[in-house]
C-alpha cells in the first residue's frame, strides 16, 4: 500500500517487564537505535551489533558480503530473533531468514522491512495466510520521493537534450556545423506510471517546469500536479500522445510487464522512458527493440529486470540507454528517514493506531 493508507492494528502486552521488545534485525547505526528508544519509551531495543556486517555505505541494510557468524554467534542472532514482538528490518535482508524467524517465534506481531518495496521480501518469504495475518509487515514507502523524482526529472532532460549526442560529440571535439535543436519540457506530455508517495513527487517536479502531467491509479481520481489521471489498463490508449513516460510502479503480478511491445507500438517516435520503480514493469526486449527502430529515443533505467544487469545485456551498450545501478535513491539521510517513520508506526501500533506503509498480503506491495 501506499504511505496514505493506513491500517488499525493491535499491539497486545508486552512480554518484557512491561516494554515492547524491538530486535534489530539488519545494520542499523547504534545512533538510530538510540534514536528509536528516545521517541518511544515503552519499548527496548535489542541489538548487538557484532552480529551485523558492516555497512559499506549509506543505508546499506544488507552489509558487507565477505562477512560471517560463526556458528555460536549465529546461535547467539536467532535467539535474539526469536525473542522479538517486533523486527527492525528483516534478518540479514533474507526472504528465507524471515521466514524461519515468523515459525520459530509466534509472538512476532510486527515487522518494518527496510526497502520501499519490502512487499517483495515478504512475498519471498513463502509465509502462511494464518503467519501473513498474525504479523504486520510495513515499509519505507516514501523516503526515496525526492531523491528519485531528481533522478527521473534528471533521465527525462538527459533524453530531452540530447545527452548522448553532447557526450558524443565533446569526446570527439566535434563543433557540428548545423546546430540543432533541443527539446523543452514545458512542450512534454509526461504519463508517470504509479501515482504513490515518488509518483507524487515525480508529477510535482515536471509540473514546476510545465509539462502537462498524465498519470496512472487504480482509483482515477484527481491527484495534485496531475492533468489527467487514467487506469494502468488504458495505457496503450494514452500511448500516441505522450512524450515521456516515467515508471514509479512496484512489481507485483499485476504490474510485470506493463510496458510492452503492444505499448511501444503504439508510441510516437521519440519517446523518453525512465524507470525508478522496478525493472519487472518493463518488458526489456521490447525496449531494446523499440530503441533500435528509434520509437524509444533514450532510457535512462535506475532498475532492470534483473540486477545486478547481466553483463551480455544489450543495455549496456546501447548509446540512447544510460543505466544507473540502482543507486538513485541513495542518500545520506535515507537511514534516518526509514527510522523516522518506523518510530511514527510503532507509536501507533502500540496506541492501536492507524499505521501507513502497510503490506499488502494478497498483491505484496
Amino acid at each position: 500500500m501506499t504511505s496514505e493508507h493506513r491500517i488499525q492494528v493491535s499491539a497486545g502486552e508486552p512480554r518484557y517487564n512491561g516494554k515492547y521488545r524491538v530486535v534489530i534485525g539488519s545494520p542499523v547505526s547504534e545512533e538510530l537505535c538510540k534514536l528509536i528508544e528516545e521517541n518511544e519509551p515503552r519499548v527496548e531495543v535489542v541489538r548487538n551489533q557484532d552480529l551485523y556486517p558492516p555497512m559499506r555505505f549509506a543505508a546499506d541494510h544488507f552489509g558487507d558480503p565477505e562477512f560471517t557468524r560463526t556458528e555460536e554467534q549465529q546461535k547467539e542472532f536467532e535467539e535474539m530473533l526469536d525473542s522479538a514482538d517486533i523486527l527492525y528490518g528483516v534478518p540479514d535482508m533474507d526472504p528465507s531468514a524471515l521466514a524461519r524467524t515468523v515459525r520459530a517465534n509466534p509472538n512476532l506481531k510486527y515487522v518494518q522491512t527496510m526497502p520501499a518495496g519490502g512487499g517483495a521480501q515478504v512475498k519471498g518469504a513463502d509465509l502462511t495466510r494464518e503467519e501473513l495475518d498474525r504479523i504486520t509487515f510495513t515499509t519505507s514507502a516514501g523516503v526515496h520521493g525526492s531523491t528519485l523524482a531528481e533522478f527521473a526529472l534528471f533521465a527525462v532532460l538527459a533524453g530531452a537534450k540530447n545527452l548522448p549526442k553532447l557526450a558524443e560529440d565533446q569526446k570527439n571535439h566535434n563543433w557540428p556545423t548545423n546546430r540543432w535543436e533541443m527539446r523543452q519540457i514545458s512542450d512534454m506530455t509526461v504519463l508517470v506510471l504509479g501515482l504513490g508517495g515518488i509518483g507524487k513527487e515525480v508529477a510535482k517536479k515536471f509540473k514546476a517546469l510545465g509539462a502537462t502531467v498524465w498519470g496512472t491509479s487504480r482509483s482515477a481520481k484527481p491527484v495534485e500536479n496531475v492533468d489527467r489521471v487514467i487506469t494502468l489498463a488504458s495505457i496503450v490508449e494514452a500511448a500516441p500522445e505522450i512524450d515521456a513516460i516515467v515508471v514509479t510502479l512496484p512489481g507485483t503480478d499485476s504490474t510485470e510487464g506493463a510496458v510492452n511491445a503492444d505499448f511501444f507500438k503504439a508510441a510516437k517516435s521519440g519517446l523518453i522512458v525512465t524507470n525508478v520503480g522496478r525493472g519487472s514493469v518493463i518488458d526489456e526486449e521490447a525496449l531494446i527493440e523499440a530503441l533500435n527502430h528509434e520509437t524509444v529515443a533514450f532510457a535512462g533505467l535506475d532498475v532492470t529486470s534483473v540486477e545486478p544487469l547481466p553483463k551480455e545485456s544489450a543495455l549496456w551498450n546501447h548509446p540512447k540507454v544510460l543505466i544507473s545501478p540502482h543507486t538513485a535513491a541513495l542518500s545520506d539521510q535515507e537511514s534516518r528517514r526509514i527510522t523516522e517513520i518506523f518510530i511514527r508506526n510503532l507509536t501507533a501500533f502500540i496506541d492501536g493506531e492507524p499505521m501507513i506503509n502497510v503490506v499488502d498480503t494478497v498483491a505484496f506491495y
